[in-house]
């Protein structure tokens, strides 16, 4: 897709005018300030260079940056965020990128310490940090208060991405300030569409049987999601340490379930496990095995490779499963918001 020209001040810049200077303004362009200018309009043809981690942040940022930029997420869909290490080939993306926005919340401190090794701390964005006070953290099943990492899955939540891309634009804007006005109309139409997505999930949810609205899942990705919709998480199938639980968890949660009456448990592309075949049918509960929090649908490029449609998906699972019906997220416009014009259904 074609990039717009940057306007940016550059080093190149200073140079032409020392060598404009030195000319004595006679008139004519020497070969020095020939290359000067060349090199010039070359930096400012380049987009802003940004690095992200997981497809949700990739989703986030293209949204606010549109056209103005590059943007690259280091882990690979399909990956374990949790433990994604970043390979030495990573330190050059970081050190030459313009702006790095991480989750933070200690998701992916590999790449975190990288970063920091590679760039200054004003080109890293940590947006989990920003977002939540200390104690609006959500400590639980996989993230236990004793180990002083909270669960860092925010984006979740449309709403907490909503301010996700408001710190994403509001960086943008430091280092692109020509373009601010840009940044800003691009989040104002994507915070529509969030705004449109909560008020749909919120009507989709409201037709499950309350006593239905309870999340097991196997990877613990919706502790801020699930009570802005009054659902209930009694537990996580996988351990904090990401792996599979021992046989005396299965029993617990298979007794959980049970006497929680929960129709169904919810387990992820990302993470498939036999373990949780055999926990729903000890239970006597349906497992559906297609909720995600970072793996996004189809494919880079594809208008529904977007975080609002892998909500859309994650929720028209949900109801599906607990009795309820999704319909409200029918015909639901779910591509990218840049660049184009579109009304959404404001919450009341």
């Amino acid at each position: 897709m074609p990039r717009a020209i940057l306007l940016r001040p550059t080093l190149g810049s200073l140079l032409i005018a020392a060598i404009v200077a030195a000319c004595g303004g006679s008139g004519e362009e020497s070969p020095a300030a020939a290359s000067a200018a060349e090199a010039q309009a070359a930096a400012e043809a380049r987009p802003i260079s940004v690095v992200t981690t997981v497809a949700p942040l990739r989703s986030i940022v293209e949204n606010v940056a549109g056209d103005r930029a590059a943007v690259a997420a280091l882990v690979p869909e399909g990956v374990n965020s949790h433990t994604f290490e970043p390979p030495p080939s990573a330190a050059l993306s970081l050190a030459e990128a313009d702006l790095i926005v991480l989750n933070g919340l200690s998701l992916e401190l590999p790449t975190l310490e990288l970063a920091r090794a590679n760039a200054v701390d004003e080109r890293i964005l940590l947006l989990g940090d920003n977002t939540v006070s200390a104690d609006k953290y959500v400590f639980d099943f996989s993230f236990p208060a004793a180990g002083g990492v909270p669960n860092p899955h925010l984006w979740t939540d449309p709403i907490l991405s909503v301010r996700y891309a408001d710190l994403v634009r509001d960086a943008l804007g430091r280092i692109d300030p020509d373009a601010a006005g840009y940044y800003a109309d691009n989040f104002a139409r994507f915070r529509d569409q969030l705004t449109a997505l909560d008020a749909a999930i919120a009507r989709a949810t409201a037709t499950i049987p309350p006593d239905s609205r309870k999340l097991l899942t196997y990877h613990d990705s919706f502790p801020y999601f699930a009570p802005r919709y009054g659902f209930e998480v009694i537990g996580a199938v996988q351990p904090s340490d990401f792996s599979e639980p021992s046989p005396r968890e299965v029993g617990a949660l298979v007794r959980q379930i049970r006497d929680a009456a929960v129709p169904a448990i919810f387990g992820s592309e990302v993470f498939p496990s036999e373990v949780l075949q055999v926990i729903a049918r000890e239970a006597g509960a349906v497992q559906v095995s297609t909720l995600s929090d970072d793996d996004l649908p189809g494919a880079p490029g594809d208008p529904e490779n977007t975080l609002v449609a892998m909500m859309v998906e994650n929720v028209r699972t949900m109801p599906t499963a607990l009795g309820g019906d999704p319909s409200a997220l029918d015909g639901f416009d779910v591509a990218d918001t840049w660049g184009r014009f579109a009304e959404y259904e404001e919450r009341a």
